[in-house]
């Protein structure tokens, strides 16, 4: 999708992409908190080889890695949130997940871990992109609406359509 001038939209237009944005932006938000957890849980097997520990001791630090990335506070006002899993970029993660064999840490070897920790971070990085373009998107499309509330060109009790 190519940027458009605010300005130029129509109010129904512009607060339609804006609510697509946000919507894009949830789903985004969503998978890259499931490749930070991802990224955590392969850190925290990395310490547990270091420490030559039990595998099972990994499962004390999934309550504070999950803990942190997927109940952690949004850095934008919370809107509701659909159930983004089965999202392309979902999918694809999982697909990578499972293709580095993620699903079985301890029978990885170093190389693997660190294979599937490099991919997992450029996939994460991506995310992380995606979302401050998107940022900047929504917030160019806010600003146009405030401005047009403000200036009296949108009816102020439009602002219950845009919820």
């Amino acid at each position: 999708m190519t940027d458009l001038d605010p300005t130029l939209l129509p109010l129904d237009e512009l607060r339609s992409l804006r609510a697509s944005l946000q919507h894009d932006d949830d789903a985004v938000s969503y998978v890259r908190r499931l490749a930070q957890a991802r990224l955590d849980l392969l850190d925290a097997e990395i310490r547990r080889r270091d420490r030559h520990a039990d595998p099972a001791v990994i499962t004390s630090e999934l309550p504070v890695i999950l803990g942190n990335h997927l109940t952690g506070g949004p850095a934008r006002p919370p809107r509701p949130a659909e159930d983004a899993s089965d999202h392309p970029l979902a999918l694809q993660l999982e697909d990578m997940w499972n293709e580095h064999g993620g699903s079985d840490l301890p029978s990885l070897d170093d190389d693997e871990l660190i294979a599937l920790r490099s991919e997992l971070r450029i996939f994460e990085q991506s995310r992380s992109k995606e979302r401050k373009e998107l940022f900047g998107r929504i917030d160019a499309l806010s600003a146009e609406l405030v401005r047009r509330y403000r200036e009296g060109e949108a009816d102020i009790e439009g602002l219950l359509a845009d919820e």
